[in-house]
């Protein structure tokens, strides 16, 4: 049996991952965490085989918390599962010591045969992933220091213009027509991304990158 662990900041992404497994007779679910002190004491509590494990968490982003965790259990295979699909994400994952990258985006079937053949000792990682991972072995190149591709998405560059130009969570939302938590989530992401401490960061940020007008 398969003690599986899942780490993710949205309680319904985690009761949805309850509810595709619950059925199956080689996984179970043994608990489940929205940030990191979550899950270090849950993972020292059920001793999991497998952790599903979000890149974007309070506290501790998944891929250090990786690091920490990898240190102490070292034989505990760890699954990124994220909607991040840039090159110094999945290498940074993959240096961290995850056995596989799981794209939010794939199908229960692949989910499955994911949390399976890392438990295994193997390795899985969804085909787009794979795709950037062949991509840079080809060419040769660092995807830490590769320029040419722009580290933030267009919705990212979207919301840093707006955020340079002091506009709010709200007020962003409205403009965009999506949520003011969706709004927060990206903001998060762009602070983790960027490795930026504050708006102040992402300010200077935009400006510096040509950004605002």
């Amino acid at each position: 049996m398969i003690k599986l662990f899942i780490a993710d900041d949205h309680k319904v992404l985690r009761d949805g991952v309850r509810s595709i497994l619950e059925n199956l007779d080689d996984i179970t679910v043994v608990g489940e965490a929205g940030n990191a002190h979550q899950t270090t004491d849950g993972v020292n509590q059920h001793l999991p085989d497998v952790i599903l494990m979000d890149i974007s968490m309070p506290i501790t982003n998944g891929i250090e918390l990786t690091k920490i965790l990898k240190k102490t259990y070292p034989n505990l295979k760890v699954l990124i599962f994220s909607m991040h699909h840039e090159s110094s994400y999945i290498m940074s994952a993959l240096e961290a010591g995850a056995s596989g990258y799981l794209l939010k985006d794939a199908g229960s079937t692949e989910m499955i045969n994911a949390i399976r053949t890392v438990h295994n000792n193997g390795t899985y990682y969804s085909p787009e992933v794979s795709g950037v991972l062949i991509e840079h072995l080809t060419k040769g190149t660092n995807p830490h220091t590769d320029k040419k591709e722009s580290p933030l998405t267009k919705r990212e560059k979207e919301i840093l213009k707006l955020i340079a130009e002091e506009y709010s969570n709200p007020e962003i939302a409205e403009k965009l027509f999506i949520s003011p938590r969706t709004v927060d989530t990206h903001r998060r992401n762009l602070l983790e991304k960027l490795e930026l401490k504050n708006t102040a960061g992402l300010v200077k940020y935009a400006i510096k990158n040509d950004y605002i007008d």
